[in-house]
């Protein structure tokens, strides 16, 4: 009984540490807002019927800012639809955080499918142990939620992946499923991520090789089936919103960034870069592929199915790395099944604990590393990454700033003009959180005309005081602000120049890397105590959240570490000024 209750614990631990993720940062990155701002006009304005190409370009931001390539709205349109009944029910809710929390969910339920595939496959300890690995890793749980291409198509291969799984099944009935499978992928490759050619082709061969899929029955019926339902999805849909026919947004990126060479252009690394660098963060627990997986290899009990996740993965990260342009995320697919294989190199470790103190070693090892691995990604990286957001946080202050000292009545909304600088475009501000949205149309909000500008200051020509004087307010990096006020005058707090001036209205700090304290140094825990009092409001400090907080960090620093302790460091990043007149 406790056994299930524990087991159960442990599958309810991946949606909720991702659910938790998503509220401690809520907001997102450059790299997502092709999908964000989709998803926020499709709901915002619905999908045209009329007059389209005109509607299009007047109300959706990707005719604005298109991006070095063109992106499919497959997955905006998914997660736009699913939010429907969840915004019926509650019109006030955070919409972003909503679609975004569907898309983490639906990753986390992808991941569970595996866990469940490989209890049947290898039994409950590797499963239990492919949960802790899993729960324990930063940059799946924190990215599951995030709208990139690649997490679009993560949950797919996942289940594509757990379908292929060994499980002690009937050759007939596990050809079906590697079909499946294979359609997963090729869908996937063809919507949503082009490098999964790459990643089918890998896992198709070694499949081919081992006799368990044939070319007639497999092979060929998942290759023009699941090509001709990904071209039935992406074509249609995403020639509509680009309005040029035909538009299949892959095969152009595939052209830009692989066949042009464009992608090196995003910076290169060396051959070795995902095996020396991706994979030991992704991973992040340091015992699962230093013993984790080469014990799994090395028992023949464990062998064969290790061999079978194993190989197609590494052999799809070996031929990518001759890619120039390499980041995680083109790889991240492959982490639930090299998980897996240190999932069962760690059953097996425990199951013969008592045999041998080697194990009994290595058993120790592997829940200290797991347990601190858990305390790193949830106390340190997630702090961390969630103060990297200034942008986000810099609108929202100025929305406050400006309701606040705002008429109580007027008779005609009040214009306001706001200019967002580049690092505050890149660093959450998103259409969701410009004013007003569907969420705040009452009174209040609707005493205040906003207007936002996203125009590049270099190709509007910033140098100008004319263009500056069209706001009411800008968003702009420390260095930038300063330039302004140069350009503006006297370089004082108010800069006065011939009809008006600028003020500092607030400083927005950002991450700046971690501070390690030594003994006698002052903690400072601003991002700590910002995040309870972002997930608990005012009840954080009339409860005494805080203050609890600040003793338990205080009594560890003097009891366990003695006096040493890592938190995050934040410095200005973004500055709000106001121009008076």
């Amino acid at each position: 009984m406790l056994r299930d209750v524990g087991y159960l614990l442990l599958l309810v631990s991946l949606p909720a540490l991702v659910v938790l993720h998503l509220w401690i940062a809520p907001y997102t990155k450059v790299e997502e807002s092709f999908h964000i701002q989709a998803i926020h006009d499709i709901e915002t304005y619905g999908i045209p019927t009329a007059n389209v190409k005109n509607t299009l370009q007047a109300e959706y931001d990707h005719f604005e800012f298109p991006g070095a390539v063109p992106r499919t709205f497959a997955g905006a349109v998914a997660l736009s639809g699913l939010s429907t009944p969840v915004i019926w029910l509650k019109p006030d809710i955070d919409r972003q955080f909503v679609a975004r929390a569907i898309l983490g969910l639906f990753n986390a339920l992808s991941l569970l499918y595996f866990a469940s595939g490989l209890r049947r496959a290898a039994g409950r300890t590797a499963a239990v142990w492919y949960l802790l690995f899993q729960a324990s890793q930063f940059h799946v749980i924190y990215y599951a939620s995030r709208t990139l291409s690649n997490m679009f198509a993560f949950g797919m291969t996942t289940f594509a992946l757990a379908s292929l799984l060994p499980e002690p099944v009937n050759l007939s009935t596990y050809r079906k499923r590697s079909r499946i499978a294979l359609y997963l992928i090729t869908i996937a490759g063809i919507v949503f991520r082009a490098e999964l050619a790459l990643f089918l082709a890998t896992h198709t061969a070694f499949l081919f090789a081992l006799g368990r899929i044939s070319i007639q029955r497999e092979i060929i019926p998942a290759g023009i089936l699941g090509l001709l339902l990904g071209l039935s999805i992406t074509l249609p849909g995403d020639s509509f919103f680009w309005q040029q026919f035909p538009l299949w947004p892959e095969l152009a990126a595939f052209k830009f960034n692989v066949l042009a060479g464009q992608a090196s252009a995003w910076g290169t690394h060396p051959w070795h870069y995902y095996l020396t660098n991706a994979l030991p963060r992704l991973l992040m627990n340091p015992l699962t592929y230093l013993i984790g997986i080469p014990v799994s290899l090395v028992q023949p009990a464990t062998r064969r199915i290790a061999i079978s996740m194993l190989l197609p993965s590494l052999a799809y990260i070996f031929i990518y790395s001759a890619q120039p342009h390499k980041e995680w995320r083109f790889i991240v697919y492959t982490i639930p099944p090299l998980t897996a294989v240190a999932a069962l190199g760690a059953s097996y470790i425990w199951t013969h604990r008592t045999k041998s103190i080697l194990y009994r070693f290595f058993s120790l090892g592997m829940i200290i590393s797991t347990l601190a691995s858990c305390l790193l990604s949830t106390f340190v990286l997630l702090p961390a990454s969630s103060a990297n957001y200034p942008g986000a946080h810099a609108l929202n202050s100025l929305h406050t700033h400006v309701y606040n000292s705002a008429p109580k009545s007027s008779n005609q909304p009040i214009p306001v003009s706001v200019h967002l600088g580049n690092l505050a475009c890149q660093t959450g501000v998103t259409r969701f959180l410009q004013h007003p949205h569907p969420s705040q149309r009452d009174v209040l909000h609707s005493s205040i005309s906003w207007t936002y500008d996203k125009s590049d200051p270099l190709a509007s020509q910033s140098n100008k005081p004319t263009f500056w004087s069209r706001f009411d307010y800008v968003l702009l990096e420390p260095a930038e602000a300063d330039a302004l006020v140069s350009l503006s005058g006297s370089g004082t707090e108010y800069a006065h120049a011939s009809t008006y001036a600028w003020k500092t209205v607030d400083s927005i700090t950002g991450f700046a890397g971690l501070r390690v304290l030594k003994q006698g140094e002052e903690a400072a825990g601003v991002v700590e105590e910002g995040i309870l009092r972002a997930i608990l409001g005012p009840k954080a400090d009339e409860l005494g959240v805080v203050g609890l907080w600040e003793n338990i960090r205080d009594g560890l620093r003097r009891v366990v570490t003695k006096g040493w302790w890592v938190e995050v460091r934040t410095e200005e990043r973004i500055r709000i000024l106001a121009r008076v007149r």
